[in-house]
């Protein structure tokens, strides 16, 4: 280790190897993930600029079930690594099976919405007709794939709390394959098949979520031997960790909850601008590029959770010292991976441009705008966000990162918007960075936070 100035630096390569591995692994996870979204965006955007609007308004509610199932996922994480670290994997299974009871139920709830009033549903989003035709047919299909994404990611991520990363991308990898060969058959009509639009691209989805279940199931029941879980295991839990599980986990899923609410009100916002048609369209594309980019920052996030839950578990006699040196070396890479992001992102206008070429001047032009402002407020992005979530949250700190990200929510970055967009009638763009600035915000509250070590916690019994 290197000391200069209180700062201690991890100068261990087998250290900086196993996080590379493990950032890496969740990094391609989470990269075809998005690029199955990427892939539904283009070829629908190839289909028509209506049905690009369309499919984006109902990911919005894709984006809402994935921020419960990220809360869900993330006590599971904080209490299965801490465990892991103290060579624990017995309550393992069970605070699992506590989040999956949590998180189907979230996903029914959403299901049974989309069924029962999908045009209140879409109507909160806009105020362009053509847009909500297209989004209502893709609802009534996809809104069948919401418990079957919750369960495939929930239970990836509680592999990932003991290490197990590799089924994350082999899952992904298999349904962007399946989506891809089906989406250019359904939405297009080759091959025999009806030109079925928005709806083709539902059903493709709905097929490659239906296998990726399956392959979890697989894996679960024929290679993974740590944990040894079944069907028994998961339902028949030791229900004194129920109350540790709630308590670690409320705050998240109330902040994912919150977020994911906020990103509908976001669209809300874009969708009903005087310009919907062109803005809607190059929200879609700049924030799936920002998403497809940013994987690295994602999955250093990640990672940084489960090294920081593993090496509280083992120093839990003085947890501040044993965790200050992985502290100080991950907030440098995080400013690294940052700007490189942010760099990255910036010079890929030019070619998303290329692949959108059936986007109107205007559309084009505040794409063009949108990914400029995402390309700054992403360094924002991989430095607070990959603190909060790979070090408050994974230390047990999960109601500070609650009422912080809150504030910035919905006392400062909607406000604001709302204002720019229908008081002051300024650009799309000005709006667009208001609904982003808290990226760049929370930096100075994370980073004082941070090196109080007050977010550090006892979580486990």
């Amino acid at each position: 280790m290197d000391k200069r100035e209180g700062i201690t630096v991890i100068r261990d390569k087998n250290f900086y190897k196993s996080f590379a591995i493990l950032t890496l692994g969740i990094a391609l996870q989470n990269l075809l993930t998005y690029s199955v979204n990427l892939a539904d965006n283009i070829m629908i955007g190839r289909f028509s600029q209506d049905a690009l609007s369309g499919v984006s308004l109902c990911n919005q509610f894709q984006f809402f079930l994935q921020m419960l199932v990220v809360g869900v996922s993330e006590g599971i994480v904080v209490l299965g690594t801490r465990y892991w670290g103290k060579k624990e994997l017995k309550p393992i299974p069970s605070i699992i099976g506590c989040g999956l009871r949590f998180g189907v139920g979230l996903a029914l709830i959403l299901f049974a919405a989309a069924r029962l009033v999908p045009r209140q549903m879409i109507g909160l989003m806009t105020n362009d007709a053509a847009a909500a035709g297209e989004a209502l047919q893709y609802l009534r299909i996809i809104c069948f794939t919401y418990v079957l994404f919750a369960l495939t990611n929930m239970l990836a991520s509680s592999l990932r709390s003991i290490g197990i990363v590799k089924i994350g991308y082999i899952i992904a990898g298999s349904t962007l394959c399946i989506n891809v060969v089906l989406n250019y058959i359904l939405i297009y009509g080759h091959f025999g098949a009806p030109m079925l639009g928005v709806r083709g691209a539902a059903i493709a989805t709905l097929v490659s979520r239906t296998v990726e279940l399956l392959i979890v199931i697989w894996f679960l029941k024929f290679r993974e031997h740590k944990l040894n879980l079944n069907l028994k295991k998961l339902v028949f839990i030791d229900r004194k960790y129920m109350g540790d599980y709630v308590r670690v986990s409320l705050p998240l899923l109330i902040t994912q909850a919150l977020w994911g609410v906020n990103s509908i009100f976001q669209t809300a916002i874009i969708g009903n601008l005087n310009d919907a048609g062109s803005v809607l369209p190059a929200n879609s594309i700049s924030v799936i590029a920002f998403q497809i980019i940013s994987v690295v920052g994602y999955g250093a996030a990640s990672a940084a959770a489960i090294v920081t839950g593993r090496t509280l578990g083992e120093h839990e006699q003085d947890p501040a010292a044993g965790i200050r040196p992985v502290v100080h070396t991950l907030q440098i890479v995080f400013v690294a991976i940052g700007v490189t992001t942010g760099l990255v992102l910036f010079l890929s206008q030019w070619p998303i441009m290329h692949i959108y070429s059936t986007l109107t001047p205007r559309a084009a032009q505040l794409t063009r705008q949108f990914i400029a402002v995402l390309s700054v407020t992403t360094v924002g992005t991989c430095c607070q966000m990959a603190a909060d979530c790979g070090f408050l949250r994974a230390g047990g700190d999960t109601r500070f990162s609650m009422i912080n990200n809150n504030i910035w929510t919905w006392l400062i970055c909607l406000p604001s918007a709302f204002l720019c967009a229908f008081v002051f009638h300024f650009p799309p763009a000005v709006v667009f960075f208001c609904l982003k600035m808290d990226q760049l915000g929370k930096i100075p509250v994370i980073f004082h936070r941070l090196h109080s070590f007050k977010w550090i916690h006892r979580v486990t019994r």
